[in-house]
């Protein structure tokens, strides 16, 4: 069996993507990998061995600038991405037999699983971009709704209207050049009926909360076995555990000043401090020995030494450190992350942040939380219920001709 995963996102999106394809191809599948063609993401899959079909332009393109990308980039990347998907997608999964899309809102890959004839499963990482009674849609360029608004249903209906403004001409101008209809709800179409949720359930409970009818298969998670790099291990042997902090690949999101407030706020907790470049290329602010900064490393083998995480609550670092069982300080900056941090403070395993923006004092006081032995104590005991075999279960899914 052959299998196109497709998705156009941070490396939280491109990760899980890894994951499965490592345990297709161990179930006796063959998968390939369309992603963005940051170098990051390239090396990433190269690692694995799995094959990386460039689509689109660089994420990093896109988001590393000064500013957060405006609706005007938006507006022009949605077009691009829809063309991008029905060219690299059409020639990628010929001969194949199911298409996986995720990321950013994957407009154009159902319609080429529809005209090649083979299955297409939408997977997301969390449920907020799931339309729900429960809770209002997240935030989107376009027309937005009335300050007043409170229904959830007319909020969802008027979320749905903005895809469609993103994606919808150039989506219906491409189902028209290969024979298919016009669809007239971009989202829903995209989404399916029953979409794949993969991320842990003691993390992101699902049950009930959305209209669709979920399929949860757990986080997909890909084994690191990496060792530390030297420098890295002599800093950790050197002294108490230190606390990480790091905003993974949120650059024009980054708080400003972020590491100078962070560093001096875990002095004020008398730790050490751990600094994680990232995208935002957060650097050290003097060279005392208590500080440390580090490139991409294996955060599976790096979080069981800390004594709490600091980070921007993206799906992957959330998970990777509540497997860990290390206390977690979420500073939400977009999407999802709101909602990760909410869930993380909801489990008693860290503390969210309030706004995306810490100072010195705010992040003190919710260290002072974090580090307690209280909060380390059940975030171990959480840690044991987070589920590992998320990729296998969706890889199952995937060759099983039930579920088809």
């Amino acid at each position: 069996m052959r299998v196109v995963l497709t998705t156009w996102g941070s490396r939280g999106d491109v990760e899980p993507l890894a994951a499965l394809a490592v345990r297709l191809r161990e179930l006796g599948a063959e998968a390939r990998v369309c992603a963005p063609p940051d170098e990051d993401f390239a090396e990433l899959l190269a690692r694995v061995g799995v094959p990386l079909v460039p689509l689109g332009p660089t994420v990093r393109s896109v988001v590393a600038g000064p500013k957060p990308p405006s609706a005007e980039v938006a507006f022009r990347l949605a077009p691009e991405l829809v063309a991008a998907r029905f060219d690299t997608l059409t020639k990628a999964a010929e001969g194949c037999d199911a298409l996986l899309a995720t990321g950013l809102m994957p407009a154009g890959a159902r319609d080429v699983a529809e005209k090649l004839g083979i299955r297409y499963v939408c997977a997301c990482f969390h449920i907020l971009g799931l339309p729900s009674r429960h809770f209002p849609p997240g935030a989107r360029p376009g027309k937005q709704s009335p300050a007043g608004e409170t229904d959830n249903r007319v909020l969802w209906e008027q979320d749905a209207q903005r895809v469609n403004a993103l994606y919808g001409e150039a989506l219906n101008s491409h189902r028209a050049a290969i024979g298919l209809p016009p669809v007239d709800n971009v989202r829903d179409h995209v989404l399916t009926d029953r979409p794949w949720l993969a991320a842990d359930e003691t993390l992101c409970p699902s049950k009930g909360l959305t209209d669709l009818d979920i399929v949860q298969t757990g986080a997909w998670i890909l084994p690191d076995e990496r060792p530390l790099p030297e420098e890295l291990e002599a800093f950790l042997d050197a002294g108490a555990p230190p606390v990480y902090v790091g905003f993974g690949s949120m650059a024009a999101y980054a708080p400003k000043d972020v590491a100078r407030v962070a560093i001096e706020a875990i002095r004020a907790q008398g730790r050490r401090i751990l600094l994680a470049r990232g995208w935002a290329d957060l650097a050290l602010i003097d060279d005392r020995d208590d500080c440390f900064v580090v490139g991409e490393v294996n955060q599976q083998a790096l979080f069981p030494r800390m004594a709490a995480v600091v980070h921007h609550g993206g799906a992957g670092t959330t998970t990777t450190a509540a497997r860990a069982g290390a206390p977690q300080v979420v500073v939400p900056q977009i999407a999802d992350q709101p909602h990760w941090a909410a869930r993380i403070a909801e489990l008693g395993i860290g503390v969210a942040h309030d706004g995306p923006t810490p100072t010195v004092e705010s992040l003190s006081a919710a260290l002072t939380t974090a580090l307690t032995p209280e909060t380390r104590a059940r975030a171990k005991a959480v840690a044991g219920t987070i589920s590992t075999d998320g990729a296998t279960v969706a890889a199952k899914l995937l060759l099983d001709p039930a579920t088809r």
